[in-house]
Order: C-alpha cells, then structure tokens, then sequence
C-alpha cells in the first residue's frame, strides 16, 4: 500500500450528533417531520441534498436543496457554539503520525463540502498530513468512484496500491467501484454486517488493528 484514502465523519471524527441535529432541523424548517436519528445515521456519507432526498424516500430535488439549505444554516449555528464537541476518536492521531513516519501518503474522501473539510481539518490540526483531499462539492455522491480515482490521479499511485477506510457501506461500494481495497471500522455509523455485504476485506474494532490489514507488520523506524 502507498495511498491510504480516509472518510471523515464516522471514521476519524466523532461528529453523528451534529449530523443528527442539523438534519433533524432543516426538516423542521420545513415543516416535516424529522427523520429518526437510526435512519439519518444510514445516509451519513451521502452527499448533502443526496442525503437529504434519501430521507424524504422520494425524487423531490428542490425540496431536498431547501432541506440541505436549513441544515447548513443549522450547521453554521452549532459551528460557532463554543461548547460544540466533534471529537477525534481514540487513536486517530496517532495512527495518522505511524503513517506519516512510515512514509505513506495519505487523503481524504468524504461527503463533507471542501468548506466542512478544512473547517474539521483545522479545528483538529490534522491538515498537515493529506496530500489530496476529496470532497462532495467536486465529484458525485458516494458510492460513485469519482473522489478515489482523482486522488490516484493527483497522487500517481495505482488501485492496487490504495486503500480506502470508511464506515459505512458506501465507502466500501465506493473502494469496490474503483478497484481499491476496502477497509470498514466498526465504531461509526453502519453496522459490521452492512461493511461485509457491501465488500469490506477487513473491519477494524481499532486502529491498531489497520497496520496489519494494510499489509505493515514491521514498526515504523
């Protein structure tokens, strides 16, 4: 492996309760009952109006944009809340420090807007440590390989070299899609059985265990 391609929300940073509550109001902005939190965890990973569409369970994209619009909005309240909390989970940087060391190149893949990216990037310091980042605003929604074969493009290295770490099973369809090794994590928001039937190699339960499903089994020097 040389490209190691990570997902966002659900992988490396704890943000489901923000994603909850945004959605949940801008169905309420118009005047819809919002969704069940165990049906918006499903289309976490989505590109926003996608995500939203899906909710809805029918074609409606000028609904879904105004829908995606109140979330924004709800978003950028809760982003300049000084109590808000979208943790790193346990391990992340670390394990994105033994990468580094090891000489990998790393990216990111994500249904975030590049704005959302940098914006969690530099809340948690982490920018330093991807060479290409992917995001909803430039490509199609996930499971669409689009994010993956530009960050192969941009960073030169082949499918057979790179791996992608997701949550959810749109990461895996989408690893799949593009030829590129699929690795779930469990702690996110999809469950185990979702990551195998969508074509998971491996599940990891922490990131100790992701050296190893990368094939690295010798401690970085």
């Amino acid at each position: 492996m040389r490209l190691i391609i990570f997902d966002l929300d659900g992988t490396l940073v704890d943000s489901q309760a923000t994603i909850v509550a945004c959605t949940r109001s801008g169905f309420a902005a118009e005047g819809l009952e919002p969704p069940p939190a165990q049906a918006i965890r499903r289309i976490i990973g989505l590109s926003l109006v996608k995500a939203m569409e899906v909710l809805l369970g029918r074609s409606d994209p000028v609904l879904a944009a105004r829908i995606a619009e109140g979330y924004r909005a709800a978003f950028q309240i809760r982003r300049n809340d000084p109590t808000l909390q979208e943790p790193l989970f346990p391990g992340s940087r670390a394990m994105l420090e033994d990468l580094s060391r090891r000489g990998l190149i790393m990216g990111v893949a994500t249904g975030k807007s590049m704005r959302g990216v940098h914006s969690m990037l530099t809340t948690h310091d982490l920018g330093g440590f991807f060479t290409t980042l992917q995001a909803a605003d430039g490509h199609p929604s996930k499971p669409h390989p689009s994010m993956l074969i530009e960050a192969m493009a941009e960073t030169g290295v082949a499918p057979e070299q790179t791996a992608m770490i997701g949550d959810t099973s749109y990461d895996m369809e989408m690893a799949k899609a593009a030829g590129v090794r699929p690795i779930g994590v469990d702690w996110g928001n999809h469950d185990r059985s979702d990551l195998l039937q969508a074509g998971a190699v491996s599940i990891l339960s922490n990131w100790q265990e992701l050296t190893p499903a990368l094939g690295l089994h010798m401690a970085a020097t």
